[in-house]
C-alpha cells in the first residue's frame, strides 16, 4: 500500500485498547483522525457530497461497533494495521452504495472501442487541485473508483476486481480508458504530455484532499 495514502495514519495500541474498551473520547480521537480520508474517499467514488457523508457516518458507526473485535494493532508492526482494517470498511460501505446505483440504471463506465492500455499519470494541470476535481466529476462513477482506488489507495487489479465484483481485465480497462479520458479532459487532445507527466500520480492525489465542512 502507497505509504502517502490519506489513511496510513500510525494509532497508539494505547488509543486502540481504550477504544476497544468503549472510551467515547478515544473513539472521538479515532473519528477526527479518518473523517477527512473517509469522507475523501466516499466522495471520489460516490460523486456526491451527501452520499459522501452517508458513507462516513455509516463507516463510522460501524468502526465503532466492531472495534473490541479487531485483533491488529495500531501501527502494523506486528499485525494487520487498524487504518487498513477501517479504510476497507469505507471502500466497501461506497462501493455498496455504487453497486445499489448501477443495479437501478445508474450510470455505467466507460466502454469504448479503444482497447490500448495508457498507464501514463495525468498531466501537470493536475497540479490544480480544483481543475483534477472536475475532470474527475466528469468519469462514470465506476471508471473513477478504479483510478482513485488503483492510484491513491494502492489496491491490485485484483484486488479491485474483488471489490467491485468483476474481473481483473475489467479493472485494467477502467484504469487505461480512464487515465486517457482524464488526460483529454485536463490538456486538451492537441497537446502533447510533456515530460513531467511521468511523475506519479500519488503526488497528485496528495492534492484531492477535500474538506466537507
Amino acid at each position: 500500500m502507497p505509504a502517502n495514502s490519506s489513511f496510513a495514519i500510525d494509532v497508539p495500541d494505547a488509543l486502540l485498547a481504550r477504544a476497544r474498551a468503549g472510551e467515547r473520547p478515544a473513539f472521538e480521537q479515532l473519528y477526527r483522525w479518518f473523517e477527512r480520508p473517509v469522507f475523501t474517499l466516499a466522495l471520489r467514488i460516490c460523486g456526491d457530497r451527501e452520499e459522501a457523508a452517508e458513507v462516513l457516518q455509516d463507516t463510522m458507526l460501524k468502526v465503532l461497533n466492531r472495534v473490541a473485535d479487531f485483533r491488529g494493532c495500531g501501527s502494523g508492526a506486528d499485525g494487520s494495521p487498524f487504518w487498513a482494517w477501517l479504510r476497507q470498511i469505507a471502500v466497501n460501505e461506497a462501493l455498496m452504495r455504487l453497486r445499489s446505483r448501477r443495479a437501478h440504471g445508474g450510470e455505467v463506465a466507460i466502454d469504448d472501442d479503444d482497447s490500448l492500455e495508457d498507464h501514463a499519470p495525468p498531466p501537470p494541470a493536475a497540479a490544480d487541485a480544483a481543475q483534477l476535481q472536475r475532470a474527475l466529476a466528469q468519469l462514470p462513477a465506476v471508471t473513477r473508483s478504479v483510478l482513485w482506488l488503483y492510484h491513491a489507495e494502492g489496491y491490485t487489479h485484483e484486488e479491485i476486481a474483488t471489490l467491485m465484483q468483476r474481473t481483473a481485465s475489467f479493472s485494467k480497462s477502467q484504469l487505461a480508458r480512464g487515465s486517457r479520458r482524464l488526460r483529454l479532459l485536463l490538456e486538451g487532445p492537441a497537446r502533447e504530455p510533456s515530460s513531467a507527466a511521468r511523475n506519479d500520480i500519488l503526488a497528485v492525489a496528495a492534492t484531492l484532499e477535500v474538506r466537507h465542512a
